[in-house]
């Protein structure tokens, strides 16, 4: 158990931060897997833009690593341009 002040408000930051980062983490896998179950081109062309700024941001705050924001953005503009294909 904490014995210090510091050490118990560094707990609760620790645990109010886990939870918005798990919120987060959450939000943008929902939005990537949305994403690629869309199969109309206009919708995915709208919410690619707001998915790739969602990425950037978890790989900014260390929540995925950045290679792995990258190879999914990448997955994503790949699925978007077989859309246009068809």
């Amino acid at each position: 158990m904490a014995n210090h002040k510091s050490s118990e408000k560094r707990i609760r930051q620790t645990e109010k931060r886990n939870q918005a980062n798990r919120y987060y983490a959450l939000t943008a896998r929902h939005a990537v897997r949305d994403l690629r179950a869309t199969n109309d081109k206009e919708e995915a062309e709208k919410m690619l833009p707001k998915v790739t700024s969602m990425l950037d941001k978890l790989a900014k705050k260390n929540l995925i690593h950045k290679n792995k924001a990258s190879n999914l953005k990448s997955s994503l503009s790949l699925h978007l341009n077989k859309l246009a294909a068809k």
